[in-house]
């Protein structure tokens, strides 16, 4: 870490922060309201990585345009770009494409490492 930031992390040590560590690590430091908006979209991101049933999809799909909302109104507009709302988006790969563990880009994220070493 250099001046409280984090480099040089690869999608999957992101997909980690973003699903375990960040309900965890900003429980005690925010506010409720944040705090729950927060642990909503990482719970978000666990579910759609796990092996759910199409209505659970579908109930994934409303709750996350309501997370997304909340977050706009805890934070200032600059935060956001047109990558916001892919969450949404992501509902109905999983619900056409299947699970997204099936699809994920870490195995070969991990071999470009082993090869450029």
């Amino acid at each position: 870490m250099k001046e409280c930031r984090l480099y040089r992390m690869k999608s999957h040590e992101y997909h980690v922060f973003m699903q375990t560590l960040i309900p965890l690590a900003f429980h005690d430091l925010l506010p409720k309201g944040i705090w729950d908006a927060l642990t909503e979209i990482s719970h978000f991101f666990r579910d759609i990585c796990s092996t759910k049933n199409v209505d659970y999809i579908e109930r994934l799909k409303t709750n996350i345009v309501e997370t997304l909302c909340k977050l706009e109104m805890i934070f200032p507009p600059l935060f956001f770009d047109s990558i916001e709302h892919l969450p949404i988006h992501l509902t109905f790969e999983a619900k056409v494409g299947g699970s997204v563990q099936y699809k994920w880009m870490y195995p070969f994220e991990w071999l470009d490492i082993t090869v450029a070493m």
